[in-house]
Order: structure tokens, then sequence, then C-alpha cells
């Protein structure tokens, strides 16, 4: 494999100003970023410091301009810079940034919201994913009286002490309890259960008479993109409506990413609480819970369950929300989306097939993942089969290509609407080139290992 890294490591791309910008940056902030997942640790690669965006492009401190499949972790549905959520925001700010009082605005993207997702009778902003799932999993107890909450190996609910094991995403290769920091008594009342397990879910479904909550993403984004077995989610759904407990999509990252219902739409499951971000904030910190009328009226200051923020329902974030949301329901939108990313994956899954790689694309909607290694991941023990050099040469290959990926191989890319044919067909080109180069160059390797020992 000697040659192959050589060959990957010695291209053109120079990125002095970002590596002298990372490096002030690391004498200031922890592991020079602001989220561990962007310090592309054990990739052999120094980290992008990104200057601007531009709908598919992202273009760095030195000029070094990339496809971004990232963007934003799913948020920009609509690329980057996209000139309606930008007048929307400016709109905004020029009244006014932040108030810390109720605005008009909050009510225009609170009855958007609630009108595509039917599960959904009334809703709470705050700022982040993990706000809205930890208050969730509050509202949940308190609606029920009970304590112990379920959730999934490699599911990602954020980093509040109680959920915080194992996770998917950064924390992925992490203990059981993957902080320091989280004293054993806060995990107590989290169970863990293996995803996509019937037997397993509903034995501990029937045995603990102390559920308040199952929680999940319906689609995994965290341990890379894993659809839920035919008929998994019907089976919790009944399982915790016999037995009261609440059941909560954790859909931070498929909401209005799979449609305007949402995963819940998708698979025709109505929840009882629903937590939301990325998208609904049009690139701006936004999240949010919701549900049923009788659970929500449990949040303060209708009920006794306390959750407040000072710049919760931030104007700047609901307006560029709200613009973001209303263009997704533009006709025709989400079978573009989905016509786009067939043109990427298509090409890319019929090469693997053609050559019985152990590669795996895994994809729903306009979000899939690439896996090296294996040919299927169902569950998070699928993932200790992963082929983790074959990810970091093809992490390396396609940022000197000019294509940026998400720097784990357990995260899902994503397709805008910026997109173009001409992005996609070059980016295809370039995964099926990795592919082809780094298999037959490992079996030439093979290859000569065998006839030495011959």
């Amino acid at each position: 494999m000697g040659f192959f890294l050589a060959m990957v490591t010695d291209m053109s791309l120079r990125r002095p100003r970002s590596e002298v910008n990372f490096l002030e940056a690391s004498t200031l902030i922890p592991g020079g970023v602001n989220s561990p997942v962007r310090a592309f640790k054990g990739l052999g690669v120094d980290p992008l410091v990104v200057e601007k965006g531009e709908g598919a492009i992202i273009e760095d401190v030195d000029g070094n301009c990339y496809i971004d499949y990232c963007n934003s972790w799913g948020a920009l549905i609509h690329g980057h810079n996209a000139e309606n959520i930008v007048e929307a925001a400016q709109t905004q700010l020029a009244k006014g940034s932040s108030f810390g009082i109720t605005t008009a605005v909050e009510t225009e993207i609170a009855r958007r919201i609630i009108g595509h997702i039917p599960s959904i009778d009334m809703l709470r902003f705050v700022s982040s994913g993990t706000e809205a799932t930890m208050s969730a999993i509050r509202l949940a107890r308190a609606a029920t009286g009970k304590s112990t909450i379920v959730k999934f190996e490699g599911h990602y609910h954020g980093h509040s002490d109680c959920l915080l094991i194992k996770a998917g995403s950064g924390v992925a290769q992490l203990p059981e309890s993957s902080s320091l920091g989280v004293p054993p008594a806060f995990v107590q009342y989290t169970r863990c259960l293996p995803f996509n397990d019937f037997d397993a879910c509903r034995k501990l479904l029937q045995e603990n008479h102390d559920i308040a909550a199952v929680l999940l993403e319906p689609v995994t984004a965290n341990m890379g993109v894993v659809v839920p077995k035919p008929g998994f989610l019907e089976m919790l759904r009944e399982e915790t409506s016999k037995r009261g407990i609440l059941l909560i999509f954790d859909e931070v990252v498929t909401g209005f990413r799979l449609g305007l219902h949402g995963a819940q739409g998708l698979f025709n499951i109505d929840p009882d609480l629903t937590c939301l971000g990325k998208i609904i904030g049009g690139g701006f910190p936004a999240a949010a819970y919701g549900g049923k009328k009788q659970w929500m009226e449990l949040v303060a200051p209708l009920g006794g369950v306390y959750q407040a923020g000072t710049l919760s329902g931030f104007p700047v974030a609901m307006a560029a929300g709200n613009a973001a949301l209303a263009a997704l329901e533009r006709p025709g939108f989400y079978e573009e989306l989905q016509e786009k990313t067939e043109r990427l994956a298509q090409p890319i899954q019929q090469y693997i097939h053609e050559q019985a790689l152990p590669v795996a694309l895994q994809k729903i909607g306009s979000m899939f993942t690439l896996y090296f290694g294996v040919n299927k991941v169902e569950t998070y023990g699928d993932l200790k089969g992963l082929d983790v050099q074959a990810f970091r040469l093809f992490f390396a290959f396609m940022l000197e290509q000019g294509i940026y990926i998400p720097p784990s191989q357990v995260e899902a890319w994503f397709i805008s609407s910026a997109h173009s044919e001409k992005e996609i067909d070059r980016t295809a080109k370039a995964v099926v080139g990795f592919l082809r180069e780094y298999y037959q160059t490992t079996d030439s390797i093979h290859e000569t290992m065998n006839l030495s020992k011959d």
C-alpha cells in the first residue's frame, strides 16, 4: 500500500494559510476546533479553514475550492449562500437580531412546521439539537412519571450526559459512557439496545416497567446511513403505545431532509414527540421539539416542565429557516434532489457490484454513506469491520480532487439542490477512480505477498 499512499499524499494542493490559522486556533481553542470531528483526527490531513461558500462550493482561506457534500452536516439543503435565505436573514437583521421577546416570525415558522408534520400539535424552539433531545426527555419523564430512557447503539442525540452511551458520530470509538465527566449515576436510567433487533427491544419493553421513552433516529446519520428493517419502527410504535411509553423521533437530521413530512411521513409512523434541527434554521442555530398538545402543555409556563433560553426562537434563524422551508414546498423539489442522488450513487454502486468489492453504499432520499470493508451495515456492531485505512486514503484523495466529504466514515453525505450535474458526475468519476486504483493496488500487493510465500 506504500506506493498508493505516497501517490495520495504527494498531490499538489497546498494550504499554508489554513495551516497557520489552525495552529493559532489550537493555542486558543481545544484541538483548534469547536466540534471534535472538524479536527480530522486520524486522517493524516490538516484540517480545513474555510473562508466562504457559494452554491455547492466551499473555498478555504488559501483559495482552494471544493465541492461540498457535508453541507453543514445536512443543514444546507439549498446549498451555501442561497439568495432567498440570505435576504430573509438580512431583512430580519436590519430590524434587530435578538430581543428576548416573542416575535411574529416565530409563529410563522411554527405554523409552517406544524402544517407539514401531522404528529406535532405544538412545538418549542431551542438553539441546538442537544437542547431539543434533552428537553424532550425531560418532558417524557414528566408526562409518564417514569425515569428510564431507551436509546440505540450508534444513535447520536447530542452531548447531554444521559445520552452519551454507545453513541455514533465522533464518539463511536469511545467506551460505553462516551465522555469523561459523566458520573455513572447520570446514565443509570439509560438503556441502550441494538438497532434493528426486534427481540431485544420487545424483551426490554416488556420486562422494564420504568421506561418513560424510547428515543431513536428513525434513519441513522451518525453511524452512517442505516435504514430501519421493515416493520421495526412499526413494532416500536405498537409496543410503546401498549405500555404508555412515549416514542421520540430524533429528526434533527432527517426532518425536512427526507421530505416535507420527515422520516415519520416516509414510514407513516406518528411518534409522540419529535426533535428537529439543521434545516429548520436555514444555516443558523435553531432546533425544536414538539408533539401532541397533551404533552406540550406540560412545558412551562403552561406546566411544570421547565426549559428556557435567551436565544430560543432567535429571530434571524427563524426568518432564515422559514425561507428555507418555504423553498422546499416548490413542486418537484424532492424528486429533483432524489434524481441527483441517484445520478451520483448509480455508477458507484454499479462498479462496486461488478467488481464484487468489500464496499457498501447505503442511501435514502438525498443522504448516503460509503463504507469500506463491509458489504452491509445494519447495526452498530457491523462498524467493527470497517477498513479505516481505506477511508483515510479516500478522504485525502477526494480532498486533493477538490471534493469535500464528511471527515468520518460513519457520517452521512448530503446532496443539496445547488449541486449541478457536472459537479455530481465529477464526484462519481473520482469515487470510482479511487475504488479502481485502491483495490487493484491492494490485489497486486496480496498477489506479491502470496508469491513470496511460495
